[in-house]
């Protein structure tokens, strides 16, 4: 068995794989970067090594600086986690040629599964059903176009080098096929230094379904079931479940007998995940699942594996790792129970779900579930990395209760100021829709003007407010807002402050819900995972600003403008691109308000802009 291990990854990855290495007896190494110097991977590690600036590139995608961490740590192993160079298929040859275990698939296996494109190709050797689409090197733009118009829309446009939902852009028609194919290019440029594309079939109403695979060195290779990861924002999971819903026997056997074709296909070792494509618009078939690519990794999903099968995937890495053969037969694992993870995001709704970054004041996650969560309390949500705070994790006897186990945890999360998605994860996770399994990708989309909560406070909260700033003591009537009046009966009226908005609640005679705490000089409404600054009204209030008027633009998140499409002086229609930010290799186009000219640029391509920073103001003109 491995004795030391280094964890060339960070935040909740690093953390999860710590707390499994600790119960094995595994001494662990931890490398960061400068501005994670405080995190609670590097304090929990026992021995920890710092790899440079802030930067991704300049710090964890080194892999010089990993290497020769592990070599002055004594590391034995180096298990790279998920993102970074999990699927590096040169770390994975240099940390072999190093002397150093790799506890990840075999680069043989990274290269084969790497390319889409020629992924594909060997899937379709192997017996694999494979979507329709094309493949081929010629990368003109015009013969895409070609392709794409052959195939027939919707197409997928597809990064051959990508994952995790970056570099692909959907295509309705043939007019957006240019800028499409350019944005997506451009994405998988900046993401993974290769802009090749490939071009699949969009399958309408489509179900996204893994398997989860294991091989080790002996030859063995089983599944450990699927995993339905359909909820989805920009091709990002969301909310992640196992087993899927409305999967019968029969569909089952065919899809994970699939899987091990591919794994088998290409000599597999470790962790892996065989991700499918499924058209479920006649409930789910083996004839109408077709696979899609391979992850040679653990994935983010892994512990909804783990709680319908009982096992420790990060135990059985490390056992294969040390060339041990797989814990347990295929006849020996079965299904138990129902599991469903949602990712808690760093990310504002009301936005368009744009990052939201900075200190963690205020955070409270669920106690009664599964957390897996990179930072705590008093840390910070940094803009240079993957802004998930945790994972929330439920396990239930079967789908119903999980979805409502989910939807209560997610419901309880306090975090401030820092945004998060909490309130959409709980609406989501009790939608009626969802709770009966008519799920396909394009859900959340679909119900987005249910599940985005409203930027104004809804009469729940209101109530909640008003509630919470009624006095403690009934018999001291000097200290209520309102309700106090001599010589008369009392009045059931309350003036409220929520999000600096004045509010005059009439109060039901139900009973207050949410959390109230103060957050140094604010007080704070927690409820159904929102939070709602409150305060008593006060004489001058005026009502709070909120949207510019002006035609100004702001920066919606701190970023990188990547392109500016207009130049002072302009005349613009609404709705027109006048340029774009990148965050967290997001992009966000900021547009023209209205119909006017361009009156004043403030930014450049390549600048660094703050949040709230004045872009641009767009004038109408007059007459």
């Amino acid at each position: 068995m491995i004795k030391s291990l280094l964890i060339a990854n960070r935040g909740e990855i690093a953390r999860r794989i710590i707390r499994t290495a600790r119960d094995m007896g595994i001494r662990t190494i931890a490398v960061h970067s400068d501005v994670d110097a405080d995190m609670p991977f590097v304090r929990e590690a026992d021995d920890a090594v710092c790899i440079g600036p802030a930067l991704a590139r300049e710090s964890y995608l080194v892999q010089a600086k990993i290497l020769d961490a592990a070599k002055a740590t004594g590391a034995e192993a180096i298990h790279p986690g998920y993102g970074f160079l999990s699927e590096n298929a040169e770390f994975a040859e240099a940390v072999e040629a190093a002397g150093i275990i790799w506890v990840g698939a075999p680069a043989h296996s990274i290269r084969a599964m790497g390319l889409k494109d020629a992924a594909k190709k060997l899937m379709v050797e192997a017996g694999v059903p494979v979507t329709p689409g094309y493949m081929g090197e010629n990368q003109d733009p015009a013969h895409l176009k070609a392709e794409a118009d052959r195939i027939g829309y919707p197409v997928l446009i597809k990064a051959v080098a990508g994952g995790g939902g970056k570099g692909m852009r959907k295509v309705d028609d043939s007019g957006q096929f240019a800028d499409a194919l350019l944005s997506c290019q451009r994405e998988a440029s900046a993401s993974f230094g290769d802009d090749r594309v490939l071009i699949e079939k969009y399958i309408l109403g489509p179900r996204h379904i893994e398997v989860q695979v294991f091989g080790d060195r002996h030859g063995n290779v089983v599944h450990l079931f699927e995993r339905d990861c359909s909820l989805q924002r920009r091709h990002q999971k969301v909310i992640e479940e196992a087993p899927a819903p409305g999967m019968d026997a029969a569909t089952r056997a065919a899809i994970c007998e699939a899987a091990i074709k591919a794994a088998k296909a290409v000599d597999y070792v470790g962790a892996g995940t065989i991700e499918f494509i499924a058209d479920a618009s006649e409930g789910l078939r083996a004839d109408r699942i077709w696979f899609m690519e391979m992850n040679t990794r653990l994935q983010v999903e892994h512990p909804v594996t783990e709680a319908i099968t009982g096992q420790d995937l990060v135990e059985w890495q490390l056992r294969v790792a040390s060339g041990e053969p797989l814990p347990l037969r295929q006849d020996q694992l079965s299904i138990n129970g129902w599991a469903m993870e949602a990712r808690l995001y760093a990310e504002n709704p009301s936005t368009g779900f744009l990052p939201s970054t900075g200190p963690l004041t205020r955070l409270r996650l669920p106690e009664n579930i599964r957390v897996d969560s990179g930072v705590e309390e008093g840390g910070e949500v940094s803009p240079y990395y993957d802004p998930m705070i945790a994972k929330l994790i439920v396990a239930a006897p079967n789908r119903t209760t999980a979805a409502a186990k989910l939807a209560e945890a997610a419901g309880t999360v306090e975090v401030w100021p820092v945004r998060t998605n909490a309130a959409f994860l709980a609406r989501a996770a009790a939608d009626p829709d969802f709770v009966a399994g008519h799920i396909d990708t394009g859900f959340i989309e679909r119900h987005a003007d249910r599940l985005v909560p409203a930027t104004d406070p809804s009469a729940k909260v209101q109530q909640a407010a008003a509630k919470a700033l009624l006095p403690a003591d009934p018999l001291d009537p000097w200290k209520a807002i309102a309700g106090f009046r001599a010589n008369a009966a009392p009045e059931n009226r309350v003036a409220v402050e929520i999000a600096g908005h004045g509010h005059v609640v009439e109060l039901d005679g139900a009973e207050p819900s949410g959390a109230i705490c103060d957050v140094r000089d604010e007080t704070l409404l927690f409820i159904d995972g929102e939070a709602w600054p409150i305060n008593a009204p006060q004489a001058d209030h005026a009502g709070g600003g909120g949207a510019v008027s002006d035609g100004a633009l702001l920066a919606p998140m701190p970023g990188r403008v990547i392109a500016v499409e207009v130049t002072q002086g302009d005349k613009v229609i609404k709705g027109q691109k006048l340029l774009v930010l990148e965050a967290m290799k997001m992009e966000q186009a900021m547009l023209a308000p209205f119909d006017g000219v361009v009156a004043e640029l403030q930014v450049r391509a390549g600048g660094q802009v703050s949040e709230g920073t004045v872009l641009a103001r767009i004038e109408k003109e007059e007459g």
